[in-house]
């Protein structure tokens, strides 16, 4: 039986004893090859789209360069690369900020060893990942109402308008399901589901499936 590769991940977050920390936790694991770390997120920029890592651990807040303003770019240097935003910061705001930035993972700093490992191997097989420290945020709000009533109404008036077909293909995509996936589960062919996708992003305003499984855990569609 073939021994699936190591997935390659890159470091950027401006605290030293930070990336060390990471660097020792994964270079102990053969699953993980760490292709270097660096603190200055635009000189990262350059060394990813050289090194084409799969994942980018990216920290949110940095002098001079943000995560959430570095992702677009460290986007469209390497298209491909999954990131898993890395931060202290659990709030919603930062959270949305850094989803609609095209985030594939938000994880806690404070976020048990284990689950670093489980968010990389998500993002890295496709499905998005959010800690469960984050998704609780979004959990309490959808609980206690505190959503904005015009906010709750404009969501509802977007879920409302899908057809049960793309509720069902929603759903899937907001469980890190593939379009092939989808279309074997729901004996659909590959380009149906393809138009399905495409008319849920402009129905629910949704570009990633990261911004998709925000809006499925919000709705109470999908539990974190």
């Amino acid at each position: 039986m073939e021994t699936e590769p190591a997935i390659r991940v890159f470091l950027v977050d401006d605290q030293t004893m930070i990336r060390a920390g990471f660097r020792s936790l994964l270079g102990r694991d053969p699953r993980f090859l760490v292709l270097g770390d660096l603190g200055d997120p635009r000189q990262a920029i350059q060394v990813i789209a050289e090194k084409k890592p799969d994942v980018v651990l990216l920290d949110i807040s940095m002098p001079g360069l943000s995560g959430i303003d570095a992702l677009p770019l460290i986007r469209a240097a390497h298209p491909k690369v999954k990131v898993v935003m890395l931060t202290h910061h659990e709030g919603e705001s930062f959270v949305e900020q850094a989803l609609r930035a095209g985030a594939d993972g938000y994880l806690s700093k404070d976020s048990d060893p284990a689950e670093l490992v489980l968010a990389l191997q998500s993002v890295h097989q496709g499905k998005m990942y959010l800690s469960p420290r984050v998704a609780g945020t979004f959990l309490h709000r959808t609980r206690d109402g505190s959503a904005a009533p015009g906010q709750t109404h404009h969501l509802q008036g977007k879920l409302e308008s899908l057809t049960p077909r793309e509720r069902e293909v929603f759903q899937l995509l907001a469980l890190g399901k593939s379009n092939k996936e989808i279309a074997r589960t729901l004996t659909i062919t590959l380009g149906t589901t393809k138009k399905h996708r495409e008319n849920l992003q402009r129905k629910l305003d949704c570009h990633s499936v990261a911004e998709m499984a925000l809006l499925a855990i919000r709705e109470g569609l999908m539990v974190p």
